[in-house]
């Protein structure tokens, strides 16, 4: 087990933001929670599957929802209700309450700036390492989209708290589908954001049944960004280098729109090219995260595969749908771990999946 530094953390949160592909919430907020842990003087542990005993329960804590900003309407809507800010952890101990068993750690359900954080601070406040491992290894719209799901593990029951106070426990569904959009239901109602936490999990199924060492894998990624950024060197590349993928483009943001539709943000990017790839125009299209993108309008990379749009200048990994145009940007790609590469995770995450006419195939053989 390792206590993990404010530096570690910082890192991993950049790094899960990076592996986010545009998703998985915002990293300033997912600092600001983590950073007020720290001075509140929480612990946070970091355990390896291996040191994971094997009849002890696990729970995956995490926001589910729109990461669209809000309206002025859906503000005024909700004004007068209190908030509770510690949501997550009230639906955490909901659902160790209706299990009649406390959890012995968490594991994070996606990599991203706040969701990840998200499992951080709830460990944290209740005292409980964190699982070096994660069912999905980058962010991902869906519930269902999950190594838990490929292993059938069973997403319920879960419960799901929101932030004025309701705290609802689906003791049965029907399947992975069915709990996406039941919960997305939920969030849609509670101003676009509940808590969740769900795949109640033994030690002894999490060792087969997750992506092992993903957090460390963050942890290297939001190290190689930093030290790029401290020694002035090309940070995309150097982050793309330090996950084994490739820069895909530089440009200028052109044009972007999106839509916030059932709860999810949907849009695309058009980037013009600069530099070596002066002339060339690329789009990427994103729900929630970025997942099919086009080069000089042919099919380029796409999911299970990482695409991540980041500041060219300093690296800070952008998330949707902030962007501006005119930012100058690098567009990097990165394997996706091998448990998407399956039939099962190219039918789950790939291009099909969300109604496109194109064939999945491995970034390495795009880029040569």
């Amino acid at each position: 087990m390792k206590v993990l530094s404010k530096q570690d953390l910082h890192d991993i949160l950049v790094g899960c933001t990076v592996l986010g592909t545009g998703g998985g919430g915002e990293l300033d907020q997912g600092l600001k929670m983590i950073d007020e842990d720290v001075e509140k003087g929480y612990e946070f542990k970091l355990v390896s599957l291996d040191e994971v005993p094997d009849d002890v329960l696990i729970g995956s804590p995490y926001n589910a929802g729109s990461i669209s900003p809000l309206s002025e309407e859906e503000k005024a809507k909700f004004k007068d209700l209190k908030v509770d800010e510690l949501y997550n952890v009230n639906s955490f101990k909901a659902l160790e309450e209706y299990l009649g068993q406390k959890f012995y750690a968490t594991v994070t359900t996606e990599l991203g700036g706040s969701n990840s954080a998200i499992a951080f601070s709830v460990a944290a406040k209740l005292g409980i390492p964190i699982v070096d491992g994660d069912p999905a290894g980058r962010s991902v719209p869906e519930l269902q989209q999950s190594t838990f799901e490929m292993n059938n593990i069973p997403i319920n029951p879960l419960s799901v708290a929101t932030k004025f106070g309701d705290v609802v426990i689906i003791k049965d569904v029907v399947n992975g589908v069915r709990a996406e959009d039941i919960v997305r239901a939920i969030a849609v109602a509670s101003q676009n954001t509940v808590g969740v936490t769900d795949h109640p999990i033994l030690g002894k199924d999490i060792k087969n049944s997750v992506i092992p060492g993903a957090i460390s894998y963050a942890l290297k990624i939001g190290k190689a960004l930093r030290e790029a950024k401290e020694l002035k060197k090309d940070v995309p590349r150097e982050v793309a280098e330090a996950g084994n993928g490739y820069v895909l483009f530089n440009g200028k943001v052109s044009d972007f729109n999106w839509v916030d539709k059932g709860g999810f943000t949907i849009g695309e990017t058009y980037i013009e090219g600069q530099g070596e790839f002066e002339g060339d125009e690329y789009k990427i299209w994103y729900k929630n995260e970025n997942l099919v993108a086009w080069k000089n309008g042919k099919a380029h990379v796409t999911g299970p595969d990482l695409i991540a749009i980041l500041d060219r200048k300093d690296g800070t990994p952008i998330t949707n749908p902030y962007l501006e145009i005119g930012m100058e940007v690098t567009v990097i790609g990165l394997p996706a771990p091998e448990e998407w590469r399956t039939e099962r995770g190219i039918a789950d995450l790939g291009p099909r999946h969300f109604g496109f006419d194109i064939d999945y195939k491995p970034i390495e053989e795009i880029m040569g």
